[in-house]
């Protein structure tokens, strides 16, 4: 291989590297908002394996009673809880 054809597949080779870096920038820019929402559902998912017996109450309780008398109870409940907090 020549001299001038080495030269010639250097300077192709940095110019696609410059390419893909852009690239790749691009594609971390477009798919941040994707990346942060997966984050969150991730972090939910594990909150369920690491707590499987307080998320099966959660969900029995929410199931029995209805999730509009349970948020009333919680309401009141955390009412009652700044009345004693306060005394």
């Amino acid at each position: 291989m020549n001299e001038k054809h080495r030269q010639s597949l250097e300077m192709r080779r940095r110019e696609l590297v410059e390419r893909s870096t852009a690239q790749r920038a691009a594609l971390r820019m477009t798919l941040a908002p994707l990346i942060e929402k997966t984050a969150t559902i991730d972090r939910a998912i594990a909150s369920v394996r690491r707590y499987p017996v307080l998320v099966a109450v959660v969900a029995g309780t929410v199931a029995l009673f209805g999730s509009r008398k349970l948020f009333s109870w919680i309401a009141r409940g955390l009412t009652l809880y700044t009345l004693i907090r306060k005394i």
